[in-house]
């Protein structure tokens, strides 16, 4: 079975190559960006993101709104913190949660709007 997808023939082109990789960011800055995405493959820090795209909520209506225990949310809040995707203030004996900034609302939209083009 033939493959149309590749080359049928091996030549690189030294010029472009050398090009493009003096163009690639730092393989650390990559893995970073790699670790960040992974956050994003978990179905509950998602549901966590896309409820805090819509308003800020504290800890109790996050658990309310996933309908999990406020561990699981906790736990998974704290990793979001660790990569900066969310953010919290407290406010007498209540924690409130954002999403950190507008990056992190455009990743939430691109993906909706790539996962939903046709």
């Amino acid at each position: 079975m033939k493959q149309n997808d590749v080359c049928e023939i091996e030549v690189t082109n030294e010029k472009t190559v050398n090009d493009v990789k003096s163009h690639m960011p730092d393989e650390d800055l990559l893995l970073e960006v790699s670790e960040t995405y992974k956050i994003f493959g978990d179905l509950t820090r998602l549901k966590i993101l896309q409820a805090l795209y819509q308003r800020e909520l504290c800890v109790c209506d996050l658990t309310a709104v996933l309908e999990a225990n406020q561990s699981t949310i906790s736990h998974q809040l704290r990793i979001l913190r660790s990569k900066n995707l969310v953010k919290f203030r407290k406010e007498g004996k209540m924690v409130y949660y954002s999403l950190a900034d507008e990056h992190v609302v455009k990743i939430i939209e691109m993906g909706i709007e790539h996962v939903t083009e046709k």
